[in-house]
């Protein structure tokens, strides 16, 4: 299988001991993009709970649909992989995305509910190809020494895109439904009809399949380096038959804090807006709760920043369980209070969370040799827990109001301070090897 425009063989080749950073930059924008994409149903859920009436449970299917394109497509993006490489994995990803947002228009005109979570799989399906292929090219791209360290600078542009997102979404959704609201009430009073508020998703989803059609050809064209990636010991190939992912605990606990650790960052975010809205916490109008929400991506941010830099000085497990403890604090902090004191709280959680996916993932893939893409698409697949449990956490915001239900994703913080601590380690009877992989681009 091939695309055109893209050379199945490269004339350079970079070894473990070097980073290539062009490769590394370009690759970096698909953070930004799926970051983008994922952060803008922060704003998307808030717009289609007002036009179809939707409780909070309700609400969260749109998370249950994004999120569950994870579980479902990773291991297919996996073996998508072996088979047309790295690059290739991209370029299909992005033209997914691209279809996925053009499907939001139809959705938008027949105003059926049905249709956006469709769209929404779609969508997430393209995001998935990308994180499958991505996060571990990254890895793989320079020094494992470095690997914690160079993932989350990457994912720290994975936060830009989550920061611009609120703001893009409440200006062009939110901002356009108030407008049309505006006009049909200067028009004798008329009520704004479901089709009008939905119309103004239409504009932000035409500009973002066009810009990921571009970026598409773009990464079809760029001459991607061939990777020799080399570890410690190389194994007889009976070994290699024998060896499973299943012999790995610190791979199969990392995927599950991943599973616990995106379902606490989005449950939080995809109820931020709606939260910060509670007369009992800022009382916000909602089109400003939506742009507070950049705020808390931007901690996420301005975080792996800082964590890049201190991950040279400190132990990825360290930071991951000292983060963990500080999130913590935070949401606890903003459970037991309220007025500006629970907003800021709850804000400040993203600093937090900032470095806590990109440690997971290079302490969970760490050492496993040629079962490294089976264990990123195993790792990928407990994404969702983004589906789950902010499902979980709208139904106890439905019953026990928004503030308690911040119980849940201090509960999962626990289990993120476990792995940091102790659920990372790799022990001595776990197989360990030395293995030649130069992965097709």
């Amino acid at each position: 299988m091939a695309i055109a425009g893209i050379s199945s063989t490269r004339s350079s080749s970079y070894g473990p001991g070097t980073t290539n950073y062009s490769a590394m930059a370009m690759v970096t924008t698909l953070f930004f993009m799926w970051g983008f994409c994922t952060v803008l149903n922060d704003v998307l859920i808030p717009h289609l709970q007002g036009i179809f009436s939707l409780s909070y449970l309700q609400a969260s299917l749109i998370q249950l649909a994004f999120f569950s394109s994870y579980f479902i497509f990773a291991q297919p993006a996996g073996k998508l992989v072996e088979w047309v490489g790295y690059q290739r994995t991209m370029v299909i990803g992005l033209l997914v995305m691209g279809m996925g947002a053009l499907l939001f228009i139809p959705a938008a005109t027949t105003v059926t509910y049905g249709f956006f979570l469709g769209a929404q799989i779609v969508l997430a399906a393209g995001v998935t190809m990308l994180q499958v292929a991505a996060n571990p090219y990254v890895t793989i791209l320079g020094p494992a020494e470095t690997a914690s360290s160079r993932l989350n600078l990457t994912q720290a542009f994975n936060t830009l895109g989550d920061t611009v997102a609120p703001y893009f979404g409440s200006i062009l959704i939110l901002g356009g439904a108030a407008v049309a609201a505006k006009n049909a009430a200067l028009n004798h009073g008329a009520a704004l009809t479901r089709a009008q508020q939905a119309a103004s998703v239409k504009l932000p989803y035409y500009i973002l399949a066009g810009i990921l059609i571009l970026l598409a050809v773009a990464i079809a064209l760029y001459k991607f380096p061939r990777l020799e990636v080399t570890q410690d010991f190389r194994p007889t190939s009976q070994e290699h038959h024998k060896d499973s992912i299943w012999n790995h605990p610190h791979l199969y606990l990392g995927a599950l804090a991943i599973f616990i650790y995106v379902g606490a960052e989005v449950s939080i975010g995809s109820f931020l807006a709606k939260y910060l809205a509670d007369p009992k916490i800022a009382g916000l109008p909602l089109e400003r709760a939506a742009k507070m929400v950049a705020f808390y991506w931007g901690g996420m941010m301005v975080g792996r920043f800082i964590g890049s830099y201190l991950m040279q000085k400190i132990s990825a497990a360290n930071m991951l369980a000292l983060s963990g403890v500080g999130a913590a604090i935070l949401v606890f902090s903003s459970l037991i209070g309220t007025g500006h004191f629970a907003e800021i709280t709850i804000l400040a959680v993203g600093l937090f969370n900032s470095i806590m996916f990109p440690t997971i993932f290079t302490l969970a893939v760490a050492e496993l040799g040629p079962l490294t893409g089976r264990g990123s698409g195993l790792l990928v697949q407990g994404i969702v827990g983004g589906a789950l449990i902010p499902l979980l956490m709208g139904y106890l915001a439905d019953h026990f109001g928004i503030h308690r239900s911040l119980v849940l994703p201090l509960a999962c913080y626990f289990f993120i301070i476990y792995y940091g601590w102790r659920g990372h380690r790799i022990f001595p009877s776990e197989p360990k090897g030395h293995f030649d992989i130069a992965p097709s681009i």
